[in-house]
Formats: structure tokens, C-alpha cells, sequence
């Protein structure tokens, strides 16, 4: 069965391993976004800090 959140955190790690921060962030977003617990996206968030990159609309 697919996971999305886990496939997307663990792009992040492998973004973070390779030094690449701000794409770790993007996809820990994309992660919390499809979490359903609001504490569980809060986690996944604080794994990977940084400043958002996405456009406010």
C-alpha cells in the first residue's frame, strides 16, 4: 500500500543527508499537509526547520 507522507519524509531526509535544506523543507511540508494530526505535521515540521518557500496567495 502507498504511503504518501512516509515517501514524502523520507525524500526530505535523503534532501537533508545531501545538503539540500531548503527542498527538505518543501517536501516536510508537503508531508504535514497530508497528515491528518495536526500535532503529527507540527513534528514532522520542527525535523526540518527553515523558512517556507511557498507563495502566499
Amino acid at each position: 500500500m502507498d504511503n504518501p507522507t512516509a515517501d514524502r519524509l523520507k525524500a526530505a531526509r535523503v534532501m537533508a543527508d545531501s545538503g539540500r535544506p531548503t527542498l527538505a523543507r518543501l517536501l516536510a511540508e508537503d508531508a504535514a499537509d497530508h497528515t491528518a494530526d495536526p500535532a503529527e505535521a507540527v513534528r514532522i515540521l520542527n525535523q526540518f526547520p527553515g523558512r517556507s518557500m511557498r507563495r502566499e496567495s
